[in-house]
Parts: C-alpha cells; sequence; structure tokens
C-alpha cells in the first residue's frame, strides 16, 4: 500500500506537468556571454562599462591633471541571457504566443540581480497583431550588427519598454501604431531619471510607422514619435508651495534602411531626435520660461540629428564596420535658466567609428572590436541651445567577446 502511495505521489507532478502542456509547445533559448574590454579613459558606460557610449569631457585637478584620462577595463559576463517562447491556444481565430526573457544586468545601479528583458502575451490574426507587455521600443527598430552590447546606442535608440502594440500588414507595407511607458529606461528631469514624469504626465509615449519590402533583401521604414511629460507638480517658492501643471511635449521622426544579400548586410538610420534621452540617444530639454509669482517653469526640447550606417561581410569570419554621428541642433526658444536634463546635452557633436571581426560556428562567436570615440564638448548658449567653444575627447576602446548560443 505505501509502495502504491508513493508511486502516485511520484507521477502526480509528472500527470500535473502534461495537463499544463496541453495546447502549449515551450522553446528555451539564450546564451552565455563574457565581454572582456580596456578603455583609455573614463566614460559614459552603464552596466558597470559594459555599455559603452562616449567618453566623459576633461576634469584638471589642482595640478592641471585630467582626472578622467585614467584608462581602465574589466571582463563581465552578467548579460548572460535566457528565454522562453510559448505559443497557446487559439483565441477565436487569433493564434496565442507570449515570450519571457531575462539576463543578470539588473538595472538602475544594480548588476547583481535578475531584470526581466522582455516580457509579452501576443495575438496573431492573418494580418493584424496586437501585442501587449515589455519588449523593444518602436523607434530601436533596425539596430546595427556590432559586438559592443550597446548595439548602435548612443546613435541607435536603445529600450525596452511596457507598451501596447498593434500592427497591420497591408500588402508589402507594415503599419505600426504603439503606446509606450517607461520602467527601466527613463527620462531625466528635477528630480533626475525617473518615470514620475510621464506617469504623472497621464499621456504614454506614442509611436507611429511603417516598414516597406519592395523587393527581396530590402526593408524601408519611417516613423515619428511623440512624448509629454510633467517635471514638477509642485514648485518650491520663498513665498511658499504652489501646485502646478508643467509640460514637456517633443516630436521625434527617423527614418531607416537595410538590405541583406547572400553573405553581407547593409544598413542605415538617420533621426531628428528631440527628448530621447531614455532611449540611450543624446537629448533632453530646458526652461524656457519661469513664473515669478509661483515659480511654474515652461520647457523647450534640445534636438539632435543623429545618423549611423553599418557594414557586414561574411558569415564564418564576419567583418564588420560601423559609423555614427551626432549632432546637436540646439533648442526652439531661448534657455531662461542653467538647469537642464538630460544627456550630453553639452556635446557639440559626437563621432564614432567601430570596425570588429569575429569568428561564428552553430553555437560559438568569438571577436574583437575597436572603438574610436571623440566627443566635442563646450558651453550651452542659452539664446540657442547650441553648444560653443567645444573641444575634444577621445576614447579608445578594445572589446573581446564570447557567446555560447543555446
Amino acid at each position: 500500500m505505501k509502495r502504491a502511495l508513493l508511486g502516485l505521489l511520484c507521477v502526480f507532478p509528472f500527470v500535473s506537468l502534461l495537463a499544463q502542456k496541453k495546447d502549449f509547445t515551450y522553446r528555451f533559448y539564450g546564451f552565455v556571454r563574457g565581454d572582456l574590454f580596456y578603455n583609455s579613459r573614463a566614460n559614459v558606460a552603464p552596466v558597470d562599462g559594459n555599455f559603452y557610449m562616449y567618453p566623459l569631457d576633461h576634469d584638471y585637478d589642482t595640478d592641471g591633471k585630467d582626472i578622467n584620462a585614467t584608462p581602465n577595463g574589466s571582463f563581465y559576463t552578467f548579460t548572460t541571457r535566457l528565454g522562453l517562447d510559448l505559443t497557446g491556444p487559439m483565441v477565436g481565430s487569433a493564434r496565442t504566443s507570449a515570450k519571457i526573457e531575462t539576463d543578470f544586468g539588473g538595472f538602475s545601479s544594480s548588476t547583481t540581480m535578475l531584470r526581466i528583458r522582455q516580457a509579452y502575451v501576443a495575438l496573431d490574426w492573418e494580418k493584424t497583431q496586437v501585442l501587449i507587455g515589455q519588449t523593444w521600443h518602436p523607434l530601436s527598430g533596425v539596430l546595427p550588427d556590432v559586438l559592443n552590447l550597446s548595439s548602435g546606442a548612443p546613435f541607435n535608440p536603445f529600450n525596452r519598454s511596457p507598451l501596447l502594440r498593434v500592427q497591420r500588414q497591408v500588402d508589402k507595407v507594415k503599419l505600426t501604431l504603439a503606446t509606450v511607458w517607461q520602467l527601466q529606461y527613463t527620462s531625466q528631469g528635477p528630480a533626475g531619471g525617473s518615470e514620475d514624469y510621464i506617469k504623472n504626465s497621464g499621456i504614454p509615449e506614442i509611436a507611429l510607422g511603417f516598414d516597406y519590402v519592395p523587393a527581396k533583401g530590402w526593408l524601408l521604414g519611417a516613423g515619428g514619435y511623440m512624448i509629454s511629460l510633467k517635471p514638477r507638480t509642485v514648485s518650491e517658492m520663498e513665498s511658499g508651495r504652489y501646485k502646478v501643471s508643467e509640460r514637456m511635449t517633443a516630436f521625434s521622426a527617423e527614418a531607416h534602411l537595410k538590405y541583406t544579400g547572400a553573405n553581407y548586410t547593409f544598413a542605415a538610420k538617420t533621426m531628428l531626435a528631440s527628448a530621447l534621452d531614455h532611449t540611450a540617444v543624446l537629448g533632453g530639454y530646458g526652461i524656457s520660461h519661469i513664473d515669478p509669482r509661483t515659480g511654474e517653469q515652461e520647457y523647450t526640447p534640445f534636438k539632435h540629428s543623429t545618423s549611423w550606417v553599418n557594414l557586414t561581410v561574411g558569415t564564418k569570419w564576419k567583418g564588420s564596420f560601423f559609423a555614427g554621428y551626432s549632432k546637436n541642433l540646439g533648442t526652439g526658444d531661448a534657455l531662461v535658466a542653467p538647469a537642464v536634463y538630460g544627456k550630453g546635452l553639452n556635446i557639440d557633436r559626437l563621432v564614432m567609428v567601430n570596425p570588429s571581426l569575429s569568428y561564428n560556428l552553430a553555437h560559438w562567436k568569438m571577436g574583437v572590436e575597436y572603438c574610436l570615440s571623440n566627443a566635442q564638448y563646450g558651453t550651452i548658449e542659452w539664446e540657442s541651445g547650441k553648444v560653443k567653444d567645444a573641444h575634444g575627447v577621445t576614447n579608445h576602446r578594445i572589446l573581446g567577446l564570447m557567446v555560447y548560443t543555446f
């Protein structure tokens, strides 16, 4: 009798598992990744230096020595990733699916904890898809093929956020409409980086775009984007505290293309970006008016022209070349206060050249990448928001990469 009961107990979890899997399919995937890097100076590089963006400006000590002109480097494996793709039973005429994806990169200042990279459910009809959850931001779109974890940032938007997205296929054109919120990638403001600015706004980010496939191998597309933030809800003045109704609204546009050949690809993107600092692109906003009684503020976004090109050649041995350029175009209105909120707003222009070579097998990738980046730092003009009296700062970065994919 005891043996029979033990047998039932042993079989029960297996039966439950089979019942849970009915009408479902599961596919695990991921990789183990190691990044070994060296920089010739200090940089803006979140995730403990793995997510490289651009060099820091000079910081001179009392003797006139540049504190930031100090080499650094390390080796990390916390970007190792694990994902799960699921398909489920039909809902009417719609196919159902879901994705859960994580790594050990944490968020905020933590790199020792699991974080959500992607987590969403999707409903697919013949020509329409509805996606609900966290995935790539619509502006990320076409990504360059590079070894660096930042994947083209700060020239290409890099962001995964909670969103509601609808896509519709019309002949050779795919239309996209998405409403986006913020969580791990947040806008800057008076209280630093926070999701409260868009939460208090009551209006999510709105993205509208299309992709067109005119012939085999080709992809052409464009999109428009709006963000509307409430930087503050209360103003602290000497005469007292005042409830304020502030709003910063900015619009951006982008165009992209990609061609995939037999053993090579070419991709490019250009953007007119405004207040996209939460997507790892240079940008932000400043103050254009202050009410003298209540302290209520009006804001003006910075505009940046940002472009990149990427060419890859080969399959087993793959060579890649990436080049990016970003230019500060200033603000629409004059600034009336020195406080500005965003990323790299005192950079006039930023240039990056990035060649790499990798050796690729069925489940292995080993590669090396050299990155030359130059940032032209200066002083922000209050009248225009542009940067004057710029001087160059250059960093040399070498990256060694090993990835085992499963």
